[in-house]
């Protein structure tokens, strides 16, 4: 008969260091198994969308003008996409098509309605129409 411990053994753990108080620091865990980084996405929600200075470049190229009400509609989309789990996101408004990373929440580019003709668009995981 073979041991199974000597071929396949436990995985070593680091002892916990107690902190300045002498209290050893309760293991973090999110309840459900989720990564870290999902979870901080998922609380994310609320913060500002921005616009990086090549989208906002485009934006006065084009004629283009998002109102304090269209910058609220965009965020919304963005915390909908966030929670869904998407990071590069086509988000379609009206005339305008806004490229967004959903991580940094910044709209990358922009575009028109006619700018949109006969364009691809790459690298995005997800797409908004309102």
């Amino acid at each position: 008969m073979i041991d199974n411990s000597i071929l396949f053994p436990q995985p070593i753990q680091a002892p916990v260091k107690p902190n300045q108080n002498g209290v050893k620091p309760a293991a973090k865990n999110t309840g459900s198994g989720t990564p870290f980084a999902q979870v901080l996405d998922q609380k994310l929600p609320g913060q500002p969308v921005k616009l990086s200075q090549h989208a906002q470049e485009r934006l006065k190229s084009r004629g283009i003008t998002l109102s304090d009400a269209d910058m609220k509609q965009l965020e919304g989309a963005v915390d909908s996409v966030a929670q869904k789990g998407g990071k590069e996101s086509l988000i379609l408004m009206g005339d305008a098509a806004l490229v967004v990373s959903v991580k940094n929440r910044t709209v990358v580019t922009a575009m028109d309605r006619q700018g949109m003709k006969g364009n691809v668009f790459t690298n995005i995981d997800s797409a908004v129409f309102f």
